[in-house]
């Protein structure tokens, strides 16, 4: 009886509220009621899921209102138990969950700004190093092209210059000295500012893409630094 009444609710007067405010109601009520043996809380957060996605809220969003409610737990439980003190009055409960969606949605969107960065820094890359002419320059930069890319499909964005070494070391085989030439590419591409090198201890060094750099090159720049290239002889970055 109580799951039908909770069943007609949601159809009905829950529908003079904001859709995500349903949600979160629907999510106190259902787990509140405690319909089943086992699975309330979960059966709980997949109603509120399903009602936010019907809201607007995209997948990535409200799935990652579960890990909210799964890191904050104690918070959780502690929000559910002052609405079931207060005669079920859902402020603090929904006071708790506004700011999950709060915390999640300005996570979602950065995450969002990273991948749109990414792609403008393909784009520019792609861009700039396939206008090179002569047949070396291209090879070369077929090579710097690889390690951006290694860079950009690592969710850190960077990576140990070691570590680096034994992904990419199929491109260099064809070199004399293939650890010279990584080195020398890694020089060029910080010299064009589209990487970070830094030192993180005494025989290791990160290699870090720098997203801003599509925002601070100009064609000019590039391709004035592409013609300047050092001829480098010497390992001097890990001195």
């Amino acid at each position: 009886m109580a799951f039908r009444r909770f069943s007609e609710a949601v159809q009905k007067e829950y529908r003079d509220y904001d859709p995500i405010i349903q949600a979160l109601a629907a999510h106190y009520h259902l787990a509140a009621m405690h319909p089943f043996l086992d699975g309330n809380g979960r059966t709980a957060r997949a109603l509120e899921a399903l009602m936010l996605q019907r809201a607007g809220l995209h997948d990535t969003c409200f799935i990652a209102m579960s890990n909210y409610y799964y890191d904050e737990k104690g918070a959780y439980l502690s929000a559910l138990a002052e609405v079931r003190q207060s005669d079920h009055n859902l402020t603090s409960f929904l006071v708790f969950a506004l700011k999950g969606i709060a915390l999640q949605s300005g996570r979602l969107l950065k995450q969002i700004q990273k991948h749109i960065s990414k792609e403008l820094y393909r784009n520019m890359m792609y861009e700039l190093f396939g206008r090179l002419k002569s047949q070396r320059k291209r090879f070369i930069a077929k090579r710097q092209m690889k390690i951006l890319e290694i860079l950009l499909d690592t969710d850190s964005m960077d990576i140990e210059l070691g570590r680096l070494g034994k992904i990419i070391e199929n491109t260099y085989d064809g070199l004399k000295n293939p650890w010279a030439g990584l080195v020398r590419d890694l020089i060029n591409l910080r010299d064009l500012n589209a990487i970070a090198i830094t030192r993180i201890g005494d025989d290791k060094h990160k290699i870090a893409i720098r997203l801003e750099w599509p925002m601070e090159i100009t064609e000019t720049e590039f391709f004035a630094k592409i013609k300047n290239y050092p001829k480098v002889k010497t390992l001097s970055f890990l001195g």
